[in-house]
């Protein structure tokens, strides 16, 4: 037997003893109601069915607490006993009262047939699922006492493989131990391999450098005496090109001193001639002018010596002031 029978098993005790304690109750209550009716006033006659009501509320309140606390392992003690017998024992005289009363012996057996059915599978439903619940108990106490076989032996598989791994491990340290010892040795005499190297290739090498280093200073003192011949060279040649900028530069002032007095003869000239008595050429009115804007003299005079009209000159003025202005006073210079 496993789990699922025992749930099967509790199912279809608690289906059938529901349906018996059902049909119990309805027949209970259709056979007692006319018999409370009868030995009731009739202005209380409404209230017959109650009776029955009540005592089967009794039996059901048994029939559902012996279930749980036999679910549970548990037991009520005296009390429910006398509950459980004394409502069987109502609910059997109640269906039988009236057959009784009749000296209706079949009636009797009848009506006991349902009372005594219902007394007997509320027993009998205890004892079942008290022993249901023993079986369950037992079967947990079986599969925990196997859940805790089964632990033990992953423990023991885990120890086990814990040791194996710890062995392995261990032998796997020695070996990279040792490795690492024959490793270290051998780096060792490579070291000391390549440090007596190291010294010989050293010695060879500061000879050689003591070697180059002579070369080095000799071609040094060489070097430094050409640089100095060079040096004394270019200071003879930039004194000799200082002294030709100098010539020319006071020879190209005393030029542009030259031309800047003929251009300012050449614009005196132009501004002594006096007012025009007739449109000048282009030319010419455009030297007058550029003349006058460096005399400083205003439109309509500069108008005046030229015949040209004010606006006209205006725009002359304007394209004097203008930074790229500058070639009319060049063009009065280069004449």
């Amino acid at each position: 037997m496993n789990a699922v029978h025992i749930r099967s098993a509790e199912r279809a005790l608690s289906f059938g003893t529901w349906l018996i304690v059902a049909g119990a109750m309805l027949y209970s209550v259709l056979t007692v109601t006319p018999l409370a009716a009868a030995h009731t006033p009739a202005k209380w006659s409404w209230t017959a069915p109650i009776l029955p009501l009540v005592v089967d509320a009794a039996v059901v309140i048994v029939v559902r607490l012996d279930a749980v606390l036999a679910r549970l392992g548990g037991h009520g003690g005296r009390w429910p006993i006398a509950l459980r017998w004394m409502t069987g024992g109502m609910t059997l005289a109640l269906n039988i009262a009236d057959s009784a009363l009749k000296n209706d012996v079949v009636g009797v057996a009848v009506h006991a047939v349902a009372p005594l059915l219902l007394i007997v599978t509320a027993e009998t439903g205890l004892a079942y699922r008290r022993a249901i619940a023993a079986a369950v108990t037992a079967l947990q106490e079986r599969e925990r006492g196997e859940r805790e076989r089964r632990e033990q032996a992953a423990a023991v598989r885990r120890d086990d493989a814990a040791r194996r791994a710890r062995e392995e491990r261990e032998h796997t340290a020695m070996l990279a131990r040792e490795q690492r010892e024959h490793e270290a040795r051998m780096a060792r005499e490579q070291r000391e391999r390549e440090a007596a190297e190291r010294r010989e290739e050293r010695e060879r090498e500061q000879a050689h450098e003591r070697a180059e280093q002579a070369e080095r200073e000799r071609r040094e003192r060489e070097r430094e005496q050409r640089e100095r011949e060079r040096e004394r060279a270019e200071r003879e040649a930039a004194e000799r090109s200082a002294r030709e900028s100098a010539e020319r530069a006071e020879r190209e002032r005393r030029e542009r001193a030259e031309r800047e007095q003929r251009a300012e003869r050449e614009r005196a000239a132009l501004l002594q001639r006096g007012p025009a008595t007739s449109k000048l050429p282009e030319d010419e009115a455009r030297q007058i002018v550029a003349a006058a804007y460096a005399a400083e003299l205003s439109v309509r005079s500069a108008a005046e010596l030229c015949g040209w009209s004010v606006g006209w000159v205006s725009a002359r003025y304007a394209e004097h002031r203008d930074p790229g202005a500058g070639g009319a006073e060049l063009a009065i210079a280069s004449r």
